[in-house]
């Protein structure tokens, strides 16, 4: 009797939606409405077969909602001129699918609005509620053949014409379904509760806790990894002031890195616990690239009368849907809009933005994500590229490297790259090198905009670009860097000869000092323009240079031999705590020269730079000098407390790019080192340790025959470790 007196008070509620569109209807919120409440222990006693309730075979991958799509949902049961206002703009992204029990009066709406019908397939199917978003399908793509399933879950409404909707739309796309639905992987769930990375982190508030307290949550986790590939689920606290608890409120994905985070003023509504949710997601987890993510903020709009949540209505931004190039956003009238359109511009460059008035949605707590769900292409390319953030101006290239996957094969890959304001890019072709394909952008001057892009083509003929958007949106990285070169023209230091000190930079910086020192009487120029001084020397001098307010270079010059028509420049660095004392040099005559360094007291050698170049470890340095050479000797203060001493591990590696044979310099250390050289999978290829007594001399290794590419050197110590590349060719 129960079970009757259930069925026939849900077909009282659910009836009504099969009234013709235009006539006026109760139209069911987001939440679950009282009705609803006294008949859900019911509704979850009486739950409906479910077709496949096995996981697939191995975990299969849920792509991004930014990913490349094939379709749209939208269920007709309410919230009619909104809904065409979506369609209108969805369908030049992807195919819109309509789920209504009145085909022609949707498609008289539709054309009575100016909204052609194509790219519309119209579905005759059962519904509840125009909330497809937490019912649809969720697209998955299969471990092993990419091929496209849909993941279905227990509804958490009593609605149980809305929780079919997944299995009928299988049926029309002729798709595998995977219901956790019964028994063991009976997962009450919510879509607008949940979003993945693409890379098998997913996020949902701890909604999916409470609502499957008959799990613990390692359960829960391993329900998520079987039928979804979620490797790692973050949960965040519920909001005191969101009553249905759905992430798609305040936060949102825009790619595998950004974070769209909703923002209200501070100390307002849920926004303490907004921060708090955020503070605790960005402490404890990273990118797919295991980088911290890139957070974007959007303001939460007030109500016309200024209210917020409990006192009004969410007014959100995040609840928008991503459909190829198109985004669509919910505005509501607010004075806010046009900034919210505005981030969305800024975040996702070459989209196009759209704003959606949902004035009339959002009360019941829903906007175009909630009343959407996309479905993810067929014939995926997956990039996994983690975007060049910055680049030194003295490095000779930017290394661009991709992980591009699809199950047909990729036919070639390449990367297309500009500088500043060109309207054209210039096309490099990606090697591949194991499972990774790379290209290298040329090093580009100081200050310059580089913008790139990534373009694979798999051997089917598709072509995916990274971004989506791309050539209209692109990825663009500064080149920067602080000064990095410091030069005497000439090069000669000659007692009465004019010198003229260059300092070449990439970061303007505010304020640039020299001091010229000769004893206790130091002189002092400070320029802006090409930072650059004159001054007559007078034999030997101290010269010091404070860029932005730092002492970046302190070095003593000391004319050593002139003869031959060449002259020699020795100048001393310390790298330790207090000034150095200048040293002693002993130097011989004639083009091949010997020098040595004697270390004041308390002072260690380090190294020898010629022409600001590491080049020697040996306190006395062989050299032929057909030229005028700068050379530099560099010692430490072994008094100083060796973690105050800047930097004191150093290494030397070259030639570099080389064949498989090179040479590692270290500088003088405490400690015994390890020297590991790994491919980009960690592989490693090459170990060896190295004891304190053996640093001075040169090391020379041979990594016999490798495959060309990167590799990765790591030099480790007890307490510190610092990593560099080869380049094999």
């Amino acid at each position: 009797m129960r079970f009757i007196l259930f069925l026939a008070t849900f077909l009282f509620f659910s009836n009504g939606f099969f009234l013709h569109e235009s006539a006026a209807q109760e139209v069911l919120p987001k939440w679950m409405t009282e009705e609803e409440k006294a008949i859900y222990q019911d509704y979850r006693d009486n739950l409906p077969v479910p077709l496949n309730t096995n996981p697939p075979a191995n975990p299969p991958r849920a792509p991004g909602e930014f990913e490349e799509a094939q379709a749209v949902i939208v269920t007709w049961a309410a919230y009619s001129p909104e809904l065409r206002e979506i369609v209108r703009h969805a369908q030049s992204a992807v195919t819109v699918y309509i789920i209504t029990s009145n085909q022609s009066w949707v498609q008289n709406y539709l054309i009575s609005g100016n909204v052609p019908l194509d790219n519309i397939e119209f579905i005759n199917a059962p519904y509840n509620s125009v909330w497809v978003r937490d019912y649809g399908p969720q697209s998955v793509y299969l471990d092993g053949t990419d091929e496209l399933a849909f993941i279905d879950w227990d509804y958490n409404r009593p609605r149980p014409q809305d929780n079919q909707v997944p299995g009928f739309m299988a049926g029309y796309l002729g798709l595998p379904i995977y219901q956790m639905a019964m028994g063991s992987n009976l997962l009450t769930a919510t879509g607008g509760n949940f979003m993945a990375d693409g890379f098998g982190q997913g996020f949902s508030s701890k909604l999916i806790l409470s609502e499957n307290s008959n799990f613990t949550e390692a359960q829960i986790d391993q329900i998520k990894y079987e039928f979804k590939g979620i490797h790692t689920y973050i949960k965040m606290d519920e909001l005191p002031y969101d009553n249905i608890s759905h992430l798609d409120m305040h936060m949102k994905l825009l790619d595998e890195e950004t974070l769209l985070v909703g923002e209200f003023p501070q100390g307002v509504s849920d926004g303490p616990f907004i921060e708090a949710n955020l503070d605790y997601l960005l402490s404890n987890y990273q990118t797919a690239y295991e980088r911290p993510f890139n957070v974007v903020r959007v303001p939460m709009a007030p109500s016309p009368s200024g209210n917020y949540p409990p006192q009004a209505h969410y007014r959100t931004y995040t609840n928008s849907i991503i459909l190829n190039h198109v985004v669509l956003v919910p505005v509501y009238g607010s004075y806010l809009d046009a900034d919210a359109l505005a981030i969305y511009e800024e975040a996702m460059p070459g989209y196009e933005i759209v704003g959606i008035n949902m004035n009339n949605v959002i009360s019941a707590s829903g906007a175009i994500h909630c009343v959407t769900r996309e479905i993810a292409a067929d014939d995926p390319i997956h990039i996994a590229h983690a975007r060049i953030l910055e680049a030194e101006y003295n490095d000779l290239n930017y290394e661009v490297m991709a992980n591009i996957s699809n199950y047909a094969g990729i036919e070639e890959a390449f990367v297309y790259w500009k500088t500043g304001d060109d309207e054209s890019f210039e096309q490099l072709q990606m090697v591949l090198e194991e499972d990774t394909y790379y290209a290298y952008i040329p090093g580009q001057p100081c200050m310059t905009e580089v913008s790139y892009y990534i373009s694979a083509t798999n051997v089917n003929g598709k072509t995916i670009n990274k971004p989506f958007v791309a050539p209209d949106g692109y990825y663009t990285f500064t080149v920067t860097g602080d000064a990095v070169d410091f030069i005497a023209d000439p090069m000669a230091v000659t007692v009465g000869m004019p010198v003229n000190f260059h300092l070449t930079y990439c970061n303007e910086p505010e304020n640039v000092s020299w001091h010229f020192g000769d004893g206790a009487e130091p002189a002092t120029a400070t320029g802006t323009g090409p930072h650059e001084v004159i001054y007559t020397t007078s034999g030997g001098k101290t010269i010091t240079l404070e860029y932005d307010g730092e002492t970046i270079i302190k070095e003593n010059y000391v004319v050593v031999n002139e003869e031959n028509g060449y002259v020699v420049i020795i100048n001393v660095e310390g790298t330790g705590t207090t000034d150095p004392e200048p040293g002693q040099y002993e130097v011989e005559g004639g083009e091949e020269l010997e020098i040595v360094a004697i270390p004041g007291e308390d002072w260690k050698f380090v190294k020898w730079k010629v022409n600001h170049t590491d080049y020697y470890y040996s306190d006395t340095l062989h050299i032929n000098i057909e030229n005028n050479a700068n050379i530099v000797a560099i010692f430490e203060d072994i008094t100083a407390d060796i973690s105050q001493v800047e930097d004191p591990l150093r290494y030397n590696i070259f030639p570099n790019p080389n064949s498989g044979s090179f040479t590692v310099s270290l500088s003088p250390f405490y400690e015994t080192l390890e020297m590991t050289i790994m491919d980009t999978r960690g592989q490693i290829i090459h170990q060896q340790t190295i004891p304190p007594s053996q640093w001075e001399t040169l090391k020379s290794v041979e990594l016999g025959t490798i495959p060309t590419g990167i590799y990765i050197v790591r030099f480790s110590s007890g307490r510190e470790i610092q990593t560099g590349r080869i380049v094999i060719h």
